[in-house]
């Protein structure tokens, strides 16, 4: 097993003529996506400009390769030269803060979820940029609305390039030994699922250590598909509710169906385990599928793996929310037309679309006529990533999109609270009061 990747920050390496392939523009053609005829806003190019923009590393080898010829054909055709640096996950948010508060380095930054509306005093408004492309490609889905405006307003602080989602990941043959077709939506027969799964010594497994990615989405569906929330609309504290404990009750009975160690895992573990067939049910990213899938050595495991959405328990839908790439242009910037013309051309169907396939279904669309991308029209086990940004929750919900938001999220405040019930170490009462006062430590500031 060699070739499975420890972490979905790591990169999945897809064949050196596969990735050439993709990078030389041999993918499916963009003409399927719809286009609405609009005038672009003018964007002046400043006399001597050029660019530099940070973000994430890639996911897969085509990802950079794709983003690196479509910024050299924006400098082909405009002669703004584009240098753009992949950054290390776990770096981006230091960076950006750096670049913030120190008012120097890059252009544009490509960051994660909230980043533009902690930093949004050192950004420039890019709502000319997101209506053009709002209108041109069919309108912005709910998720890369709610991250790229300001709080009740429609004004744009950041363009959304997409979001990575975590569903259920599972393997059908244990899921139809515990007699099922799949895994139920409702919080009752899920945990009976998770019972037999156990009994089978095929079991469960959701991270409740302080993994980024995996913990902070696992907590997040635990309370959401209760009907509670850390905050309520106001920004107030409303963790502390029948609903959280209720939550908690009912990780009380879950959590003894799970693997051991799930209170001490990273994002890399539940990969892990999975590819070593010892947990049979999780979430993740597309890419532990895509692990399995290109290696000989587990491509059978691949084969037996379904994704579903997260149970549904009491919420109206699967409550998820996807870890979302969001640009920012700074105001230190000497050139913002020619940023604001490179973001919107690298969101262009002709640009934007060849990236999307690179990633194998990794990044979903943030605009609705992607959706008719090739990418969802192959292997029909990614189509589920196809809506990722349609969904209704965030990080920090119900309440506004903040720097408190974001740091109660950084300090795994929801996670904690569920680990120390799960561990024993307290009453669902104690655990929700301290994770309120742990909350109002930031949300008061708000």
């Amino acid at each position: 097993m060699a070739n499975i990747i420890t972490t979905r920050r790591g990169t999945l390496m897809l064949g050196a003529s596969a990735a050439a392939a993709v990078a030389l523009g041999a993918a499916p053609t963009s003409a399927q996506i719809q286009r609405a005829n609009v005038t672009p806003p003018s964007w002046p190019i400043e006399r001597g400009a050029s660019l530099r923009m940070i973000r994430p590393v890639r996911f897969v080898q085509p990802d950079e390769e794709v983003f690196r010829a479509n910024c050299a054909r924006f400098t082909q055709q405009t002669g703004v030269e584009v240098r753009v640096d992949f950054v290390g996950w776990e770096d981006i948010t230091q960076q950006t803060a750096v670049t913030a508060n120190t008012g120097a380095g890059p252009d544009i930054i490509i960051g994660f979820n909230e980043a533009p509306h902690i930093y949004v005093d050192k950004l420039v408004e890019l709502t000319d940029v997101a209506e053009y492309l709002g209108a041109r490609y069919g309108g912005w889905l709910p998720m890369a609305r709610r991250y790229g405006t300001r709080h009740n307003t429609n004004t744009w602080i950041g363009v959304p390039f997409g979001a990575s989602g975590g569903p259920l990941v599972w393997r059908k043959s244990a899921v139809n030994e515990a007699g099922y077709t799949t895994p139920p939506d409702d919080h009752a027969g899920f945990l009976d699922l998770c019972r037999k799964l156990r009994a089978l010594n095929k079991p469960p497994g959701f991270a409740l250590g302080n993994a980024v990615g995996d913990g902070n989405g696992f907590a997040n569906w635990l309370v959401w598909s209760h009907n509670g929330y850390l905050v309520d609309p106001d920004g107030r504290v409303a963790i502390n509710s029948p609903e959280t404990i209720a939550a908690l009750e009912y990780l009380k009975e879950l959590y003894p169906t799970f693997i051991p160690g799930t209170l001490a895992w990273t994002d890399i573990s539940n990969n892990r385990a999975y590819a070593a067939q010892e947990l049979w049910l999780t979430s993740n990213g597309v890419s532990l599928y895509f692990a399995l899938k290109n290696d000989p050595a587990t491509a059978a495991i691949a084969e037996d793996t379904q994704h579903t959405l997260m149970p549904k328990g009491k919420a109206a839908t699967s409550p998820m929310a996807g870890l979302t790439l969001n640009a920012m242009l700074f105001r230190h910037s000497r050139f913002p037309n020619a940023a604001k013309a490179l973001i919107a051309f690298l969101m262009e169907a002709e640009q934007y679309d060849p990236w999307l396939q690179a990633n194998l279904g990794y990044w979903s669309q943030p605009l609705a006529n992607y959706a008719e991308s090739a990418v969802w029209k192959g292997d029909p086990k990614v189509a589920i990533f196809r809506d990722v940004m349609k969904s209704d929750y965030w990080i920090g919900y119900k309440g506004p999109i903040s720097q408190a938001s974001a740091a109660a999220n950084a300090e795994y405040i929801m996670v904690q609270m569920c680990a120390s019930v799960a561990s024993g170490q307290a009453t669902p009462q104690q655990a929700v009061r301290e994770a309120e006062r742990r909350a109002q430590r930031h949300f008061r500031r708000t």
